[in-house]
């Protein structure tokens, strides 16, 4: 059965917090992290995670338990232009 965008995104916000939770609590992931992780071949394929992991991140912040950065600042949703990271909430 084929997965839907649901499934992928709630899928990813599962595996954005379970990175986060790996790391030290001021760490920060990359979109691309999880995208690799979530993705399950061993080819370029992840690549197409990219922006459903990017989505998952939103909402995740929306939820309150992330925060999306650039250089170190969070930002919101229309100010991030480029590279993103994510972290957990209270940094």
């Amino acid at each position: 059965m084929a997965e839907t965008d649901r499934d992928l995104t709630q899928r990813l916000e599962q595996v954005i917090m379970s990175l986060l939770e790996q790391r030290a609590a001021t760490a920060s992931i990359c979109p691309s992290d999880a995208a690799r992780e979530a993705y399950e071949g061993d080819d370029e394929g992840w690549r197409a995670l990219m922006e459903p992991a990017r989505r998952a991140a939103w909402r995740l912040v929306a939820a309150g338990e992330v925060e999306v950065t650039q250089a170190g600042r969070p930002v919101t949703e229309t100010e991030a232009r480029g590279p993103i990271r994510i972290r957990r909430t209270g940094r």
